[in-house]
């Protein structure tokens, strides 16, 4: 898919006003989409200046406005006396501190990738074609209490080397190069939870890919221009 085709549009003014304003519609699509309900989850985006946009605490994300996004620096300093940040600030200072490339996380409660989680049931397993291909894998961050500054430290050590991931009983993380992308890897993985969850309750058990299918596959990646990380190349929470 093109950069045109996964970027959102540039309606005029300045950065500032252009990302919140997408982070508004992806905060909608997220909430009509369930994968967040109420004032569950939060997204963001890093500015040029090296400052972050970032959905508030306590607001429900369906219905934000560009006034309700935060500005803080990267010590989580409110930037001109706007709103407070989400409590869970620290998901996203972790993501932006160790990949130099990601410029939007989505943060959010998808319930099927949750209930894998809950159910134990591991989400790196290659089944679906089109998540081994894209984003290979998801691999599962230890469990964490939400808004605790210890929360982001859960998924640092995957975040180094993967895209996506789902936080025990709790929710996914998904970075990007930016909004849209971010957003696109969330849909990707909650669409394949949903599959895997389909099939481990008509079945009772789930059986990966054979391991040549899986090569083939991540062969064709090139061809195809994926050029992000890919858990099952990388061998990322294996």
């Amino acid at each position: 898919m093109s950069e045109a085709a996964t970027s959102l549009p540039q309606d005029g003014g300045d950065e500032q006003t252009r990302l919140r304003k997408a982070i508004c519609r992806i905060s909608a699509l997220a909430y009509e989409r369930g994968f967040t309900s109420g004032s569950e989850g939060n997204i963001s985006a890093k500015l040029t200046d090296g400052t972050l946009l970032i959905t508030p605490t306590a607001l429900m994300k369906g219905f934000l406005q560009p006034h309700h996004i935060a500005h803080v620096d990267m010590q989580g300093r409110v930037v001109d006396g706007g709103p407070s940040p989400s409590s869970e600030v620290g998901i996203h200072f972790v993501a932006y501190e160790e990949r130099s490339d990601v410029r939007a996380v989505c943060h959010a409660h998808p319930p099927h990738a949750v209930a894998m989680t809950v159910a134990g049931i591991d989400m790196q397993m290659p089944i679906i074609p089109e998540a081994v291909v894209s984003i290979g894998g998801i691999p599962t961050a230890p469990f964490g209490i939400p808004g605790t500054p210890d929360l982001g430290e859960t998924i640092r050590e995957i975040v180094r080397c993967s895209d996506t991931m789902v936080m025990k009983n709790h929710g996914s993380v998904t970075l990007g190069t930016n909004l849209i992308d971010a957003y696109k890897k969330l849909d990707m993985l909650e669409h394949t939870a949903h599959i895997l969850w389909l099939a481990h309750t008509a079945r009772g058990g789930l059986e990966p890919l054979p391991p040549e299918d899986v090569k083939r596959l991540l062969d064709t990646r090139r061809e195809l221009g994926f050029t992000n990380l890919n858990t099952l190349e990388n061998r990322c929470g294996l």
